[in-house]
C-alpha cells in the first residue's frame, strides 16, 4: 500500500493533468470571455456572499474604491451586475448579480461538467463506485474543513 504522501501526490497529479486536458475544450466559457480576471473574481465574490457595496469589494479584492466604481462601471455596462437602492440605508448602493450574471457564473464554474460525464459515462459500474465513494469522502471532508471542524 502506498505512503499516503505518495497518495496524495498521484491524486494532485491526476486531477492537475485532467484540469489541463478539460481546458483545452474551445468552448470553456472562461475562453470565451472577455472577463478581466479581477472582473471574474468580483463576479464570483458577489456570486459567493449574495451582492455587496462597491467597498466590500474593493477590501475582499485590494482595490481602491475609485478603481472599483470603474471595475463595476464596466460590469454593468456589459449587463453583468446592477446597482440598487440598500433598504436600510438610501445612501448606500449595493451591487447585485442580473440574471445575466449569474449565468455567467455558472457557465464558468461548471465549465467542463459535460466532458467529465463523457469521461465518466466510459467507465465500468464498479469503477464509478469507486469514483463516486472517494468524490463522497473527499466533499465530506471539504464541508468539514469549511466548517471549520478540523
Amino acid at each position: 500500500m502506498p505512503e499516503p504522501q505518495e497518495a496524495i501526490d498521484r491524486i494532485m497529479a491526476a486531477q492537475l493533468r485532467m484540469q489541463v486536458l478539460f481546458a483545452h475544450d474551445r468552448s470553456n466559457p472562461l475562453l470565451r470571455s472577455h472577463l478581466t480576471m479581477q472582473q471574474l473574481r468580483i463576479l464570483i465574490l458577489l456570486e459567493l456572499h449574495a451582492g455587496g457595496t462597491g467597498r466590500e469589494l474593493a477590501e475582499r479584492t485590494g482595490v481602491g474604491l475609485a478603481t472599483m466604481t470603474g471595475m463595476i462601471d464596466r460590469l454593468a455596462a456589459q449587463g453583468l451586475v446592477a446597482r440598487h437602492e440598500d433598504l436600510h440605508d438610501r445612501r448606500v448602493r449595493r451591487i447585485a448579480l442580473t440574471p445575466e450574471g449569474h449565468r455567467t457564473v455558472a457557465d464558468i464554474m461548471t465549465a467542463g461538467a459535460d466532458r467529465q460525464r463523457t469521461v465518466l459515462s466510459r467507465l465500468s459500474a464498479s469503477e464509478l463506485a469507486v469514483v463516486a465513494e472517494a468524490c463522497e469522502i473527499m466533499l465530506r471532508e471539504a464541508e468539514r474543513e469549511a466548517s471549520g471542524e478540523v
